[in-house]
């Protein structure tokens, strides 16, 4: 089969490899739609994860079904899917205390591209087929299911960390599709006032749309002097962090009030350290939490959100700016997230 693959750090292009192998309870599936990601970028061109050889990329895809396991109950060969990012060993112990996205360690959940091939192949692999596949409702499209691979989970996972309450004031550092989902999470969860902080006029109006009702421009003056003077010095209760870099930390704790919550689901593609400013954190007293996850994956999760859009309380066609059709413009969708054109979101490649 064909896939396209980091060749190594700055390196990509489109390499043969074996059809994979599926066990037991696994599952070969063919991509139908695919998105490149920024979390590509960071693999690819910053060397985030270190060196990777001949590894095939991505990590969003809906599918179709080719062959199951023999142990595998609930799905068959030509089931459509939503195929989480995430896609845990929920046979390990360590899934049972509660965070499967690490179990057998560290982002242990997190294996599409990169401990194992990704989703950029004319077929792909998925363990434990009935824990982390979902079948993908008649009513959505290939299209938009892509965004329940990734997007949407991961920036409503922001809003849970951030345990986002009823009237609560949020900030969102970062909008872009993750940042968005993050707006539209907030605000599913009850948020009052919502500030989404960026600079592209773009964002800022599909922000709007999902429920920013405050908007700060980086580039305009410093975020905490702008959200401070927006609410009378007194902050906000919650951040949730989806763009920027290891500085933005800094400016998280400098607009939370006392006892907030600061939830990161940015991925940190470089630096070495996070920087806490001793006073705004009082002291180290002043009961602000700081938090960082991994989006869960997951059968459950994966059919939960595609709930909310089958409902039609979650609408994802705003991100989808740029379409292609046919696995060649792959790497046209994968330049278009390193080089982040004014008028992008995000790209999808149906194939």
């Amino acid at each position: 089969m064909k896939g396209f693959a980091m060749l190594g750090i700055g390196k990509v292009g489109w390499i043969e490899k074996e059809t994979p192998a599926i066990g037991p309870y696994d599952a070969l599936v063919r991509p139908l739609a695919v998105s490149p990601c920024t979390s590509d970028v960071h693999t690819v061109w910053e060397g985030a994860l270190g060196e990777r050889t001949n590894l095939i990329l991505g990590h969003e895809a809906s599918g179709e079904i080719i062959e199951v396991g023999s142990l595998v109950r609930d799905f068959k060969p030509g089931d459509r899917v939503i195929v989480p990012a995430i896609t845990p060993d929920w046979m390990d112990v360590s899934a049972q205390r509660g965070y499967h996205q690490h179990a057998g360690g560290m982002l242990g959940g997190w294996k599409f591209s990169n401990s194992k091939d990704g989703v950029f192949a004319d077929f792909f692999h998925v363990n434990q087929a009935d824990g982390n596949l979902a079948h993908l409702p008649n009513g959505i499209n290939v299209q938009n299911a892509v965004m329940l691979s990734d997007m949407v989970p991961t920036g409503f996972h922001g809003a849970d960390l951030a345990e986002v309450a009823f009237g609560e004031t949020v900030a969102v550092i970062g909008i872009g599709p993750v940042g968005l989902m993050a707006v539209a999470g907030a605000n599913l969860r009850g948020a009052a006032r919502i500030f989404a902080v960026g600079n592209r006029p773009l964002t800022m109006d599909v922000a709007k749309f999902y429920g920013a009702t405050d908007f700060v421009n980086y580039k305009h003056g410093p975020i905490e002097q702008q959200i401070l003077e927006a609410t009378d010095n007194q902050g906000v209760d919650k951040v949730i962090i989806a763009g920027g870099n290891i500085d933005t930390f800094s400016t998280a704790v400098k607009i939370v009030r006392p006892a907030g919550i600061i939830a990161n689901v940015n991925y940190l593609g470089s630096g070495e350290s996070i920087a806490i400013p001793r006073e705004s954190w009082g002291l180290g007293m002043g009961h602000i939490r700081i938090i960082g996850g991994l989006m869960p994956g997951g059968r459950k999760n994966m059919t939960y959100l595609a709930n909310l859009m089958s409902c039609g309380k979650l609408d994802v066609t705003p991100l989808l700016t740029h379409r292609f059709y046919g696995a060649e413009f792959i790497e046209t969708g994968l330049e278009l997230m390193h080089n982040k054109p004014a008028d992008l979101i995000k790209p999808v490649v149906t194939l």
